[in-house]
């Protein structure tokens, strides 16, 4: 079981995580949050997940495209 959370902490996006540093809450609760609103709702926080690591990636390459490092 440990085996399983490394391979999904050390492959997700980190969307739970960069939401728990911002509001100072719990990633666990934010992570079983996820989890129970989608088998809720039938999936659509998944749309919201998928879209807001979109948004993180876009974020990270715009930011390195405007601060462009010597050795890269």
């Amino acid at each position: 079981m440990q085996k399983l959370k490394l391979f999904f902490e050390e492959s997700a996006f980190g969307v739970c995580s960069r939401l728990g540093e911002k509001l100072n809450f719990p990633i666990d609760s934010i992570r079983l949050f996820f989890i129970y609103s989608s088998f809720i709702t039938l999936g659509s926080p998944v749309i919201i997940y998928v879209s807001m690591a979109m948004m993180m990636k876009i974020r990270k390459y715009f930011r390195k495209m405007n601060n462009p490092v010597l050795f890269d």
